[in-house]
């Protein structure tokens, strides 16, 4: 398997200290101590210090006037080795921009200084700080969950948030919420040294990465592996083994990352689903990931797809050999 540590959003150095979150005394009382940390969310972009090392989460004080004034909930996210409790809040009441067409990357941000960010975090999840970028991952995900999910789906009346942000109750019919994760498995699959990749039309030039695809009620991760790569290029797969996992916050997902060896090898895409599918040897893959071929760009720097192709270029996962 891929160790933890090479996958982004996969960290944090957080205590995630769930037994606080039912004491509403409490974490009041942990918001009103300046020493405590809270990290600012707008339009699901977190704020950002850029130092000479790279982007880092900017933390303001509890008691600053951006977390102090905020009307929305804050999201208790744990406690450092320290002690320090630390928090997250959605400010984007704040200074909201113009409405813009919906990019791969979302690049609007709301700059607080020179140096002092609200930034996508796909455009720069390749240069987060391991430790940072899970904390960024779960902030962003239960924000994005709130968001969509303001009324309960049992009655339809609006629900309270509770449990120091990570549950939303239905005053009406005593229904509780929990976020969710949606699932998704993402296949390095396999026919001796070559590798099957695909394109969607949405896509930046000439990027190409792995096949993916939501989990269907029912299905284990295997046949989920099997079905989803059948549907969108008409390979058979066979077996299939489990490599990693990765956060995926956009919006909620967990990416579930599986090698699988194919039966067949003719592609046949759905246009509905691909632009395009292509089998890749190994040696041309390395090539695009060090941004040296001429037609190929993988998936981005940070996602699990360019880790599970690093990792089999570089002899790390199941069918390298």
């Amino acid at each position: 398997m891929i160790p933890e540590s090479d996958v982004t959003f996969a960290g944090s150095f957080l205590d995630r200290a769930d037994h606080l979150r039912r004491d509403e005394a409490d974490i009041a009382r942990r918001l009103a101590d300046p020493a405590n940390r809270v990290l600012p969310f707008w339009r699901g972009k977190a704020l950002f210090d850029l130092t000479d090392d790279g982007p880092r989460l900017a933390w303001l004080s509890a008691t600053d006037p951006l977390v102090r004034d905020c009307p929305e909930p804050p999201l208790f996210m744990g406690i450092d080795d320290h002690g320090l409790s630390h928090f997250a809040i959605d400010v984007s009441h704040i200074a909201p921009p113009d409405e813009a067409p919906a990019e791969f990357v979302d690049r609007q941000t709301l700059d607080l200084s020179e140096s002092r960010k609200f930034i996508d975090l796909r455009a720069i999840m390749g240069d987060i700080a391991h430790l940072d970028a899970g904390i960024a991952a779960a902030a962003k995900g239960i924000f994005e969950w709130r968001q969509s999910h303001r009324f309960c789906a049992n009655c339809g009346n609006p629900v309270q948030v509770v449990y120091a942000g990570w549950r939303c109750d239905c005053p009406a019919c005593g229904r509780q919420h929990f976020p969710r994760t949606d699932p998704v498995v993402i296949m390095l699959v396999l026919d001796g040294d070559r590798v099957l990749l695909g394109r969607q039309s949405i896509w930046p030039e000439k990027m190409y990465s792995l096949l993916a695809g939501f989990m269907e009620p029912g299905e284990t991760i295997e046949q989920a592996v099997r079905r989803e790569v059948f549907e969108e290029t008409g390979v058979r797969v066979g077996e299939v083994r489990y490599l990693t996992s990765q956060p995926w916050p956009f919006p909620g997902s967990l990416m579930i990352g599986c090698v699988g060896w194919a039966e067949t090898r003719d592609i046949v895409i759905d246009p509905h689903e691909l632009e395009d599918a292509i089998w890749i040897d190994k040696a041309e893959i390395a090539e695009a990931l060090e941004g040296r071929h001429d037609r190929i760009a993988p998936a981005r720097k940070g996602a699990v797809a360019q880790i599970m192709l690093k990792a089999w270029v570089e002899g790390l996962a199941p069918g390298a050999d």
